[in-house]
């Protein structure tokens, strides 16, 4: 049985333990409770975004962009995106599982890696993956233009499929967050774009384009993928903080009923110690008479 010594030195630990994985529970909730205000905030773009490219969509030739168009799936491109620190439960391992899944089931004659977050960039190293870009620490200061960082070059290697670093199919897979609880992997066709499926409004407006529907419809069409991109990063802020947040919940739980085990320890040793000292004294008293 361990002394008495060793089990408070234990209890004190446990407790101090206890604390950090509290204020990380907290720090967590906070930054959550950000990172869905910032998906709320994004919805509206996304929207007006829809209606313009739905108005454009009757007068412009759609089918002619060179990111809609598809081709034989020679090189190709996976962006996958974890976080940069872990004690956040399965959410990375989730991430890499199905990451491996895909890639190991992906038939090209090129296969780049673009990894977003520290535990991929090292999961990957370590599996001798072509690492084509890293993104790391990004997610401190995480704006739009870091997803248009990301995806510009992307745009650009598919619109000019003669050349030789053109990409021919890219891939974005990352943490969706459903809620608190629930984290779901996704993967998503980056490029080439699905076909946009347009709903007809029920007001037609007559709008005047200027300069021409379809120069804008060239200019809008990459925002598009730049916000595809923008939301995947997003959903992944926002579930690594809930998947965070839960995990230290449960690890503060799980250190409430190790010290509610220790300090049962400790009594029953306190008890043990006590009687023990109590026989010893009545066995010496009898001994004297």
């Amino acid at each position: 049985m361990p002394s008495l010594r060793d089990l408070k030195r234990r209890t004190r630990s446990v407790k101090n333990t206890q604390q950090i994985t509290k204020a990380m529970k907290m720090v967590s909730a906070s930054k959550l409770r950000r990172a869905q205000e910032a998906i709320l905030s994004a919805r509206p773009f996304a929207k007006k975004m829809l209606e313009v490219l739905n108005s454009l969509a009757t007068r412009a030739d759609t089918d002619a962009h060179p990111l809609l168009s598809e081709r034989e799936p020679a090189n190709v491109d996976v962006v996958v995106i974890s976080a940069d620190k872990g004690l956040c439960g399965s959410f990375n391992a989730n991430i890499m599982k199905k990451a491996e899944g895909f890639l190991s089931g992906v038939e090209s004659e090129t296969l780049d890696v673009q990894v977003v977050g520290k535990k991929t960039r090292d999961y990957f190293k370590r599996r001798k993956y072509n690492i084509r870009h890293q993104f790391v620490d990004i997610f401190r200061d995480l704006t739009y233009d870091t997803a248009g960082s990301i995806a510009r070059p992307l745009i650009e290697r598919y619109s000019d499929s003669e050349s030789e670093e053109r990409v021919d199919a890219v891939y974005l897979i990352y943490n969706e967050f459903k809620n608190v609880m629930q984290q779901d992997v996704v993967v998503e066709r980056l490029l080439p774009i699905e076909k946009l499926e347009f709903e007809k409004p029920e007001e037609e407006l007559d709008y005047i384009y200027e300069p021409t529907a379809a120069e804008i419809y060239d200019a809008v069409i990459p925002r598009h993928v730049e916000y595809q991109v923008w939301h995947a990063l997003l959903e992944s802020a926002a579930a690594e903080h809930a998947a965070r947040m839960t995990a230290m919940d449960n690890a503060s739980k799980n250190a409430s009923e190790l010290i509610e085990q220790l300090t049962l320890t400790m009594n029953k040793v306190r008890q043990t110690t006590i009687t023990r000292e109590i026989l010893e004294i009545v066995s010496g008293a009898e001994a004297i008479t």
